[in-house]
Order: structure tokens, then sequence, then C-alpha cells
């Protein structure tokens, strides 16, 4: 599936979602933003797809919100404004979401490789390039972070630290990232999309039916409290004991003991 800003690759179970705004550094326009709704949520129905790779052709992952689109915001009727800026929130909240949560099939982790700047605390799996620095310069530009950056940031890097990188809009070098927890594995540019390759297929490997019941209720467990987290796992554990992955995983170690 390509569109043109959209390039969709499915190999070996593991799907390459690609911005493809090269000359602009892959900068986001909403034309852009509904390509990728439609990507993820084609994506998401694939049976057979058990990660996804979410990179940018060119020089760079992705450089934000299109400029372009900043100046037509300021020459919009001031009655326009909020609700413009309500709507365009709508798609990037929905978008974000699609990657965290791989609706109704949440069996498969994202793996996302970023190469120059990009809101790299949204998602789960994050491999860094060593050579890259990365900021959310939202304060600078009178803006709060958008996209989910306030409530996952946090989670990564803990509240105080999520509140000076937000406030100072300063960069981040990949170590600092890494050590922080912005990223979680670097890689050299050359490799990079090969090592996030490798890397979706090795958080993809085992039970479908457990990677998904799993992965449901950590995304809640900062909400939940423990009791309300050990009932859902009870329940997800009794699911897990009838799934075909347990039975043939069970036998095949019986066997192996024999």
């Amino acid at each position: 599936m390509s569109t043109s800003t959209i390039q969709v690759t499915i190999e070996s179970r593991i799907a390459t979602i690609a911005l493809n705004r090269p000359e602009k550094r892959n900068a986001i326009t909403n034309e852009m933003r509904a390509e990728l709704i439609s990507a993820l949520e084609t994506v998401s129905r694939e049976r057979d797809v058990r990660a996804v790779v979410l990179t940018g052709n060119g020089k760079g992952f992705c450089a934000g919100g299109d400029i372009s689109g900043m100046a037509q915001r300021m020459e919009a009727p001031a009655c326009e404004v909020a609700f413009n800026g309500w709507s365009r929130q709508q798609l990037v909240h929905h978008t974000v979401n699609l990657l965290f949560r791989c609706p109704n099939r949440p069996s498969r982790p994202s793996t996302v490789q970023w190469r120059v700047l990009a809101r790299i605390w949204r998602s789960r799996a994050i491999l860094s390039s060593r050579r890259r620095k990365r900021a959310l310069r939202g304060a600078t530009r009178g803006l709060i972070p958008d996209g989910g950056g306030m409530y996952f940031l946090p989670r990564r890097v803990g509240l105080a630290r999520a509140k000076e990188l937000i406030f100072s809009g300063r960069k981040v070098e990949a170590k600092e990232a890494l050590e922080i927890g912005i990223a979680d594995r670097l890689s050299e540019p050359c490799s990079l999309i090969a090592d996030a390759h490798a890397w979706a297929a090795e958080l993809s490997h085992g039970s479908a039916t457990a990677f998904a019941l799993g992965k449901s209720i950590l995304n809640q467990s900062y909400e939940l409290s423990a009791h309300q987290v050990f009932a859902q796992g009870s329940q997800a554990q009794a699911v897990c004991y009838t799934s075909s992955e347990h039975r043939e995983s069970v036998l095949a170690f019986l066997n192996a003991t024999r």
C-alpha cells in the first residue's frame, strides 16, 4: 500500500510504515496525517502482521508539523482558530492512539526508529540513531506538548524530568536519551532500519494471545489499582490457558522432558 506521503510494506509478518515527504523532512500535513491513519487502520486489520516499524524516508524521521500549516492557522478568522485546532488535535490523538493500542487486536508491538527530531515519548519501543538529537519545542512556540506527549513522557522519564524537558525545550543527545529512558536502544545510522526490523521480530516472537492480553493490561497499569490489575490478570491468564499457543508449548516441553 502506498499513497503520495505514506508507504507501507509487509514482509516476514512485519509491517513497515514510512513517512514519505523527504524533501520536507517528513513534516506532517493534515492530508498526510489522514493517510497515516488509513495506513495504521489497514495494518491493524492484517491478521498476519505481528509488529509495526514506523520510519521516515530521506534524512529525517519527522520534523513535526508542516510550517505552512502554521501560516494558514495565523491567517484563519479568529472565530475559527479554536475549533480548527481542536479538530486537528483529534486527528493527532487518533493517530497516536492507533500506534499505542493497535485497535481491536493489540497483539503487535511497534518499533519506532527515529533519525532526527521526533516526539519520541509517545510510543513504546524506541530505537534511536546514535548521531541524532531530539527536542520537544512546543513551549518555545507558545504551545503545550500535543499528540500524547504529556501522557507518555512522564511515564518514561518521571514527572520532574518530563517538566524540565518540556519547559526548557532543550535538545537531548542520543546517549542521554538512552540513559533517562526516552530511547530503549541505540543504533548506527547505517544499520538503523535493519536493527529496527530485527528488534520488531524479537518483540513479536511468542504467543499473540498472551501478548495481546498482557499489553492491554499493562497499558492501563498506571491508572488501575493493584486489585484491578490482579483481577484482570486472573481473567487473562484463564484465557491463555485455553489458547493453542499455550497447549502446543506445554506439549512440546513435556515431550522434550520424557
